[in-house]
């Protein structure tokens, strides 16, 4: 549904217009993409070609690891571009795709991020039991739900978007089409999609993040009647999921659960969390985790000795 749309591009300001800082900007973020792309692939090559980590947190992690990727895809490589350009312009069709793009693979790895808690629950409370529930058919199961829900969620806010009516100014002061910067281009009153707005993204945002803690605040008051070694393992790998939940939830519960409002610091709030968080998610799992590091050391040893021969 796209009501009374005269507008047919949008121009991106993007983080800023002097040509200096543009060009800092570039080498920047092409840098931190290039870390992203390194880091998560590196996750993704380990665990599909390792022997030892198949048991469902990996499988997690990965599905994880690929939705980082994804989502940093659909903003990076066009602001790096942009960066270069005196004027950013984004087509209508093409900012549609990308509000689309950036929402569900941010909503696919809150929705990962909660199958990674209920994993760990189960394996730390429910230890007994742990192979019989989450089966490789259980986790692939819940995975195709986060993709299914995703795209529900997705698909909600292009609906929003294009319930919206555009019919003059076309200027987003922002690096990325998003709902937020749209509602202060439409030529109507926004209060109502505002709403909307934040009983979805915002919702989604608090609601996970809520569960999430609660949830390792179980997990850790459980680890009271594991041995030493039991809970030192399983408060290093609770540790780094509770440092990723807390870098992506930040953010977006900022961003998200407000009313239609601009602060000055919404631009590096949102590069945060598109550009930053993914890149930091590998290094916090693989750095934290001893397994992972393990089999990348295979993986490295077996490629140098192939390399040799």
């Amino acid at each position: 549904m796209q009501l009374n749309n005269n507008v047919t591009e949008f121009i991106l300001l993007g983080l800023t217009q002097d040509p200096l800082r543009k060009k800092i900007v570039f080498v920047t973020f092409l840098l931190f993409y290039l870390g992203t792309l390194l880091g998560n692939f590196l996750i993704i090559t380990t665990i599909k070609t390792s022997q030892t980590l198949g048991s469902p947190m990996y499988f997690f992690l990965f599905h994880l690891s690929l939705s980082d990727t994804c989502f940093s895809t659909s903003i990076a490589p066009r602001m790096i571009v942009d960066a270069l350009l005196k004027n950013a312009t984004i087509s209508f069709s093409e900012c549609i795709v990308q509000v689309f793009s950036f929402h569900f693979f941010g909503c696919l790895e809150i929705f990962i991020l909660i199958l990674m808690a209920l994993d760990r629950y189960v394996a730390i409370c429910k230890p007994l039991h742990y192979m019989t529930i989450m089966s490789r058919r259980v986790c692939g199961m819940l995975v195709a739900v986060a993709w299914v829900g995703s795209c529900v969620h997705s698909l909600a806010q292009i609906f929003l978007a294009l319930s919206l009516p555009y019919c003059g100014p076309n200027v987003i002061d922002h690096y990325l089409c998003d709902l937020q910067p749209l509602l202060q281009l439409a030529c109507a009153n926004t209060y109502i999609i505002n709403l909307l707005l934040v009983s979805n993204s915002g919702a989604i945002c608090t609601v996970s993040f809520v569960i999430l803690m609660f949830s390792y605040v179980v997990i850790l008051y459980s680890l009271r009647n594991h041995s030493a070694e039991g809970r030192r393992k399983a408060l290093s790998t609770c540790i780094s999921h509770i440092i990723v939940v807390i870098l992506t939830f930040g953010p977006c519960i900022f961003i998200y659960t407000r009313p239609a409002t601009t602060f000055s610091m919404d631009k590096m709030i949102t590069v945060f969390y598109t550009l930053g968080t993914p890149l930091l998610n590998p290094l916090i799992y693989t750095l934290r985790n001893a397994e992972v590091k393990s089999a990348m050391k295979k993986l490295w040893s077996k490629n140098s000795i192939s390399d040799d021969r």
